[in-house]
């Protein structure tokens, strides 16, 4: 084994495919071909004398050797990044943090923390990305992130079961809503009884991974009529606005609704909650980045007491 024979771009390549989960994402991603990847990783996995990577038909997946090079080689970057940080002058407290975030969360927590962070802190820059769960997950693992925020629904689990587990903070945690067209026969009461949602048209997309719908009520006891479907939510939104349905709503999203939405609580059946969790390796954060969580934090109470 003479892993001092690694080079940078292996190690790179290596935490690509890693985040990503398969060698063709992570040639996608850094502009390589399939084979150049496949060629980094295999001059790393000579160097390290063990294989890195288990071969699945569903992508790879990091073998116990895999996960000790990546901590080490995420601590590698990391230091590479700060050192070029600190010979371009600087201050100590910029740098960049990068945030992922599930669809919900970057309508008005995520873009209501940064607004607070570029008042108070304008040095630091924020970046994010867009994606689900376990992409977000494998991010943070491979050290491309240094935050994410994970949406959660009951029953609440770690958000994955690797080791070490990562550190998660409850941020809000809430009932979800219902979006109703201000012009629906429901829209004129305070709150929705369960019952009244048999036979409503309903705007709703699979969710990623799953059978089920989001968008429509969870437990409904009846084969729901689709009338549109969709993933955005602002394009969500906009069609309970025009009259085409109704759509369930996660509570971060109650205030970023559009004139002609009405946003109700349902009622008579069992609790349907919601968590905004924030997620992050278990080591300290660099300063920046824990000047934004404080700042999500903070936006989250903003938004709404839990509960």
């Amino acid at each position: 084994m003479d892993f001092s024979n690694a080079s940078l771009t292996a190690l790179r390549v290596f935490r690509e495919v890693a985040e990503r989960g398969t060698l063709t994402s992570a040639a996608a991603a850094l502009g390589y071909t399939q084979s150049a990847v496949s060629r980094q990783i295999a001059a790393l996995e000579r160097a390290a004398g063990l294989p890195l990577l288990e071969r699945r038909h569903d992508g790879v997946r990091l073998t116990a050797a895999g996960h000790v090079v990546l901590r080490r080689a995420t601590t590698v970057l990391d230091q590479i990044n700060a050192t070029v940080r600190e010979l371009a002058g600087l201050p100590a407290e910029a740098g960049t943090v990068r945030v992922g975030w599930f669809p919900s969360a970057g309508a008005v927590l995520l873009p209501r923390a940064i607004a607070t962070l570029r008042r108070t802190h304008p040095a630091i820059t924020v970046t994010t990305r867009e994606g689900s769960t376990p992409a977000l997950v494998r991010a943070l693992r491979a050290g491309s992130l240094d935050l994410a925020l994970l949406g959660s629904a009951p029953p609440f689990r770690p958000p994955d079961t690797e080791s070490p587990p990562l550190t998660v903070r409850t941020l809000t945690e809430r009932s979800l809503c219902l979006a109703v067209p201000a012009s629906h026969p429901l829209a004129r009461r305070d709150f929705v009884d369960i019952a009244d949602l048999r036979g409503q048209r309903w705007i709703a997309s699979p969710s990623s991974g799953e059978e089920t719908l989001m968008g429509v009520w969870p437990g409904l006891d009846e084969r729901p009529e689709i009338a549109h479907s969709a993933r955005d939510w602002l394009a969500k939104l906009h069609l309970v606005a025009a009259g085409c349905g109704l759509t369930t709503v996660p509570p971060s999203l109650a205030s970023a609704a559009p004139p002609g939405v009405r946003i109700l609580a349902v009622r008579g059946g069992p609790a349907e909650q919601r968590r905004i969790i924030l997620a992050r390796l278990p080591h300290p954060l660099t300063e920046p980045a824990a000047h934004l969580a404080d700042a999500l934090r903070t936006a989250a109470i903003e938004i709404g007491p839990p509960g």
